[in-house]
């Protein structure tokens, strides 16, 4: 057994390995930091709440992911939908074989940054009303019935990538419109439980009323960290050291650029003062709008789709600012809907639009390219059918695994009036990522019950 394990590692290239090494290393920063991103959202008193879920994250989708994640996903001799559920239950058999020119020990690893990421995301449904205690049992199933299914579906072989041929280099769908539909499907139960949540005598679905930023330092940290770290998401997404993996970290880096200039800029033209929390959204933005595209289109067309994603995805933000938003409890705290919802429904058809077919083959890639470059009509049809199979997937899948939770006694997944209203760091944790206040907000509260009176 060893030598043949011996023997594929000598079959497997040094200088890939080497490369997507290091990309899962830098990948991996990604989870925990979007939590801290999602903290820098909330109110102070939440601080520590919104960014443990992606902590959780860390931890429930790596012993998932070895014990039957990665054989969902990625066993063979599966069907359309799933992949194998024995194939590699526990890794069996996932060692030093090569997969491309890596060992699929490391492929594994990469992958499952992919799904933890896409969790970390998924999971800002919760900020600031959900149960840490339910996020954590949703996380096992979402990741087990949701994600897996849905990279299949598009990566593993399933019917999405296999029988249609969708265009998805790095995520958009399975990282994006997934995330973003899943968050949403979270938001939408917790404003209208059906179950032992709507039936508690301590619990009242509400919207939550707007507010600053709590901590603008953890935004630029995060910003910082995602960005960053997006670069190698996306190169390592090649899956070997080549001239498509430069471009692909090259596309990112500008559309990211492109995106939090052109947000921050329209933040400035209509306020008259710059501001962090826009450059940081045109950031997330413009890696949204890049990620299923970055192996397929060129510098210029990257810029183009940095602008259109901020433009896009700060429209779709101003719902949650209107009344209509207040009265149907409408609760985007996270962003999660206008950036990663929206943003990856519209990087997923432009890539359909604007992918060129020589551009793919800088990474040995054979793909028939989009409508504008290569006159493929088709391929903006089956870029549509990924988006509405990988929403309707994500967000009903994801409704259907809350409603379960919130079905079991003592795992209720909206948070008690009194703990909302006086901030889940009191309650849900033991610590607090810092109480700092804003002159605007010394008297701020998520509901309309008056001062906080703390036990």
């Amino acid at each position: 057994m060893a030598s043949s394990v011996v023997a594929a590692w000598e079959d497997c290239d040094k200088i890939d390995t080497l490369f997507i090494l290091v990309c899962t290393v830098i990948c991996w920063t990604i989870v925990p930091t979007v939590g801290i991103a999602y903290s820098g959202y909330t109110w102070r008193r939440n601080s520590l709440h919104a960014a443990l879920p992606a902590v959780l994250v860390i931890a429930i989708c790596s012993i998932q992911w070895f014990v039957v994640g990665y054989s969902l996903a990625y066993g063979e001799g599966g069907g359309w939908f799933f992949g194998s559920w024995t194939r590699h239950l526990f890794h069996y058999n996932v060692l030093s074989e090569p997969v491309g020119t890596i060992p699929a020990i490391l492929f594994s690893e990469f992958q499952l940054v992919f799904e933890a990421t896409v969790c970390a995301i998924a999971v800002g449904g919760f900020v600031e009303r959900g149960t840490v205690k339910a996020c954590a049992v949703f996380i096992v199933l979402w990741s087990t019935f949701v994600y897996c299914p849905l990279a299949h579906m598009v990566w593993g072989g399933g019917v999405l990538g296999e029988e249609l041929g969708v265009l998805d280099f790095a995520g958009g769908t399975p990282v994006h419109v997934c995330s973003g539909a899943t968050a949403t499907a979270i938001s939408i139960y917790l404003s209208y439980p059906v179950f032992r949540s709507k039936k508690s005598a301590v619990r009242t679905p509400t919207h939550i009323r707007l507010h600053r930023p709590g901590n603008s330092f953890y935004q630029l940290l995060s910003m910082i960290i995602i960005w960053g770290s997006w670069l190698a998401f996306d190169a390592g997404t090649a899956l070997a050291l080549n001239f498509q993996s430069v471009m692909a970290l090259c596309v990112t880096n500008l559309c990211a650029a492109s995106g939090a200039l052109t947000w921050s800029v329209m933040a400035f033209l209509e306020s008259g003062k710059w501001s962090l929390d826009a450059t940081f959204m045109g950031a997330i933005a413009g890696l949204v709008m890049i990620t299923p595209s970055a192996g397929f289109i060129d510098m210029p067309t990257a810029f183009f789709f940095g602008v259109f994603g901020a433009v896009v995805c700060r429209q779709a933000l101003r719902i949650k600012f209107t009344k209509a938003a207040h009265k149907w409890r409408w609760v985007d705290n996270g962003d999660t809907f206008a950036t990663h919802c929206v943003g990856g429904v519209a990087a997923t058809i432009m890539t359909g639009l604007f992918a060129q077919r020589k551009v793919a083959a800088y990474g040995g890639l054979d793909v028939p390219g989009g409508v504008f470059f290569d006159g493929n009509v088709r391929q903006l049809w089956v870029q549509i059918v990924e988006v509405l199979v990988g929403f309707s997937w994500s967000f009903f899948g994801s409704w259907a695994i809350i409603a379960l939770i919130d079905c079991v006694p003592g795992l209720e997944v909206l948070a008690v009036d009194k703990h909302v209203h006086e901030g889940l760091d009191f309650h849900e944790t033991e610590e607090s990522l810092g109480i700092l206040v804003h002159p605007e907000e010394e008297d701020y509260t998520p509901t309309n019950k008056g001062t906080i009176a703390l036990d």
